[in-house]
């Protein structure tokens, strides 16, 4: 059985070039899409006519549920949103935990590093769509960096559990139409050692520690705001089923990050606050979602106004520093992730192809 030959340096550049501009099929994404809007607008509402409008992150990242099993049948989506939900509240409780901390800026760092690593194993083994530990460390990362009070644990926990909660009721929707095609959810059996068994898991795993410990300490010491942005982008270009995926990946973060911040900018220049934030944030949540499968660069011309909006909602900030911020350590994260990609090789020395 001959293997297939190793792409030549021109032949990745033309790859990574078509991952650009390449846009690929619809395959049901508006579904997705409307299902995402609403889970992320009743929690976010509630809490900004509540007056709690610095909770909105926890709710956030408990939404972030409904993006899981996008392409799966109702019955395994629903399964697999149960174990992502519980994965991303202790994500949330644990970078509450973190916060309260002395010095909790430097404990992101290596704590983010080994979550993305176990997230990035856990994601494998129960075969989680979207795959990767992204959401696990950018909620840690996030709630990690908000100022709280040991009390917040409890209530940042339960906010991120409720949205997680109305974001799998908002998945089963589809069977008031079809009360029979209703079926209980199909919880997925984790395979932790089928997940470490190909040659290369454990380098993976390594990559994760040592790309997000890099690029998070860089980021930390430059003293930039948000270097959890760097980590994120470094799980970014850890992603993907080979190494030409992974680095188009990286290249669509970097590229689709520059176009998104001219249309944050616009966004942000308008100043939305309270129930039109949310109403924007929504907008842009669907329009991600229309996008993400298809083009990721795309798509990131919504998720960067969304996430840099979101953070406005709660803490607002100047928004040329913030500008600034997110494209510097986008590049920081891309780049580190990218190194790392190159010098720890999936197969180890004096192994042999099985």
């Amino acid at each position: 059985m001959t293997s297939e030959p190793e792409p030549t340096p021109t032949g990745r550049v033309r790859s990574v070039a078509r991952g650009l501009l390449t846009l690929g099929p619809h395959r049901g994404a508006h579904r997705v899409a409307l299902r995402a809007g609403v889970s992320v607008l009743v929690p976010l509402l509630a809490l900004v006519l509540l007056g709690r409008v610095e909770w909105t992150a926890y709710a956030a990242f408990g939404a972030f549920t409904s993006l899981y099993g996008r392409n799966h049948a109702r019955a395994e989506r629903a399964g697999m949103q149960v174990v992502a939900s519980g994965f991303l509240t202790l994500a949330v409780t644990l970078g509450v935990l973190v916060s309260l901390a002395p010095d909790s800026r430097w404990l992101v760092v290596p704590v983010g590093a080994l979550l993305a690593a176990g997230g990035s194993l856990t994601s494998d083994a129960y075969g989680w769509h979207p795959p990767g530990p992204l959401f696990l460390v950018f909620g840690f990362a996030v709630c990690a960096m908000v100022p709280s009070t040991p009390v917040t644990v409890a209530v940042a926990a339960g906010i991120a559990a409720g949205s997680a909660v109305f974001s799998m009721l908002v998945a089963q929707v589809g069977v008031l139409r079809e009360p029979s095609s209703w079926a209980p959810p199909v919880l997925p059996a984790p395979r932790f050692r089928d997940a470490l068994a190909p040659q290369g898991a454990v380098a993976h795993l390594v990559r994760h520690v040592v790309a997000l410990s890099v690029a998070g300490a860089v980021a930390t010491a430059l003293d930039w705001q948000h270097p959890y942005w760097a980590m994120v982008a470094a799980v970014v270009v850890l992603s993907g089923p080979d190494l030409l995926s992974r680095l188009t990946r990286g290249v669509q973060r970097v590229v689709g990050t520059l176009l998104g911040l001219g249309v944050a900018a616009v966004v942000l220049a308008w100043h939305p606050q309270d129930v039109t934030a949310v109403l924007a944030i929504v907008v842009l949540q669907v329009l991600t979602e229309l996008f993400v499968g298809r083009n990721y660069a795309v798509a990131l011309l919504f998720i960067t106004p969304l996430a840099l909006l979101m953070g406005q909602l709660a803490h607002e900030s100047p928004v040329g520093p913030l500008l600034r911020d997110r494209l510097l350590e986008t590049v920081l994260g891309a780049v580190v992730g990218a190194v790392v990609l190159l010098v720890v090789p999936d197969r180890l020395r004096g192994r042999s192809d099985a």
